[in-house]
């Protein structure tokens, strides 16, 4: 697997990038979003997070700006059937990490359906796949940005292990930490399947 790639901009057009590494010239498939953030210029130096995709016929290199939008890239492409490295470069090339984290975890359908070859059945299949993917990261994330507490986080992430789907154990957690702030993991945990 080839985890990244660092040279010299060779040629860059916006959904690829020939790097030259060493006197050889890769081509990496990039999102539009990866593309506007790094604007890549001919001569330029670049480091891209990239994805090795090996078909029968092709071994194609996909690159990403952040590791976020790689990761976002790997779970299309490996967790939702139906959905091959062009649809997922091209729902990373309509939408932003932080929007489609946001339109996974909020269903919205329509957000997902406006990248260009994702239809409405496709955006609901990626929802479905991916929500509690999406949602326990989306948790991580807030624990880092102190929007929730390590209690709080703890015992959704269990609750999600015993079953609980993530909305059900985000609800419940809200529900007992309304009556009790100071409430500990073990409390939420117990209280929340006593509901």
């Amino acid at each position: 697997m080839i985890s990244f790639i660092r040279g010299t901009v060779a040629e860059s057009l916006p959904q690829s990038i020939v790097v030259d590494v060493g006197g050889v010239g890769y081509e990496v498939i990039v999102p539009l979003s990866t593309y506007d953030a790094l604007n890549p210029q001919p001569g330029t130096q670049i480091k891209l997070k990239t994805h090795l995709h090996i078909r029968e016929n092709a071994q194609v290199l996909y690159g990403f700006a952040t590791d976020e939008e790689r990761d976002i890239f790997r779970l299309l492409v490996e967790r939702v059937s139906g959905i091959g490295p062009a649809t997922a470069i091209a729902v990373l090339s309509g939408l932003r990490v932080n929007e489609f984290k946001s339109a996974v975890v909020k269903q919205d359908v329509q957000a997902i359906a406006r990248a260009k070859g994702v239809g409405k059945k496709t955006a609901e299949r990626i929802i479905l796949e991916l929500k509690d993917k999406i949602g326990l990261a989306s948790t991580w994330e807030a624990l880092q940005q102190g929007v929730t507490s390590q209690a709080a986080a703890d015992a959704e992430l269990a609750l999600v292990a015993l079953g609980f789907k993530q909305a059900e154990a985000r609800k419940a957690i809200a529900s007992i930490l309304e009556k009790d702030p100071q409430a500990g993991a073990d409390q939420l945990i117990r209280d929340a399947l006593r509901q």
